[in-house]
């Protein structure tokens, strides 16, 4: 159906909080978008479709255009700089980008630098002035400076427990990380009246 507006959101636990949020906002989504092992969930009558995806995958379904529009971590939108629309901060799923190490670390020439957002640490390194080395790691990042992988990591913070928990300090903060309500280009203009109705909604409800 071509006026179906195409929603992609990521899996995992913020699909509840998608869900919370949409529900509020008058658009009673399928409850079961967290459980369902299908990856395309017809909502046909509120004229919508949810395609269940990977988070890192939201922005590239959008800026291709197989999704209309998709929610996604502003961490994602950062690393990857897709060419889409970021049309609300759902200030949802907060965390922040930071830079981690061990309390006693000096500084050396030419550190190296552990994330699995290397885009992110580059840029944030070089807008610094600081010439550093990027490696990127796909999970545990926190190991690298334990094993002497890598001299400082960047990654995202929620409550810092990990990070407490192996000994390691924030240092600095990059950035503050909420959900993003993002736009395929084309769609915003071909599907505006949709997305700019659904738009509103979830707008009064952060207001």
């Amino acid at each position: 159906m071509a006026d179906l507006l195409k929603v992609a959101v990521p899996k995992g636990r913020i699909v509840k909080h998608i869900s919370r949020l949409f529900h509020q906002a008058g658009i009673p989504i399928p409850e079961d978008l967290d459980e369902t092992r299908k990856f395309i969930i017809p909502a046909h009558d509120l004229g919508l479709e949810f395609i269940i995806a990977k988070p890192a995958d939201v922005p590239t379904y959008v800026e291709y255009g197989v999704a209309d529009i998709g929610v996604v971590g502003k961490d994602v939108l950062m690393e990857e700089n897709r060419n889409v629309y970021e049309l609300l901060d759902l200030g949802i799923a907060k965390c922040r980008f930071s830079v981690i190490g061990l309390p006693d670390w000096e500084p050396v020439l030419n550190p190296r630098v552990a994330s699995k957002f290397p885009n992110v640490a580059s840029q944030y390194f070089r807008e610094n002035g600081q010439q550093v080395e990027v490696i990127k790691l796909n999970g545990n990042v926190e190991l690298a400076p334990l094993i002497g992988l890598a001299d400082r990591i960047v990654d995202l913070v929620e409550t810092g427990n990990t990070i407490r928990e192996n000994g390691l300090v924030e240092m600095e903060k990059i950035a503050d990380i909420t959900s993003r309500l993002i736009a395929n280009r084309v769609s915003y203009r071909m599907k505006n009246e949709a997305i700019q109705q659904l738009c509103d909604r979830l707008q009064q409800v952060l207001a």
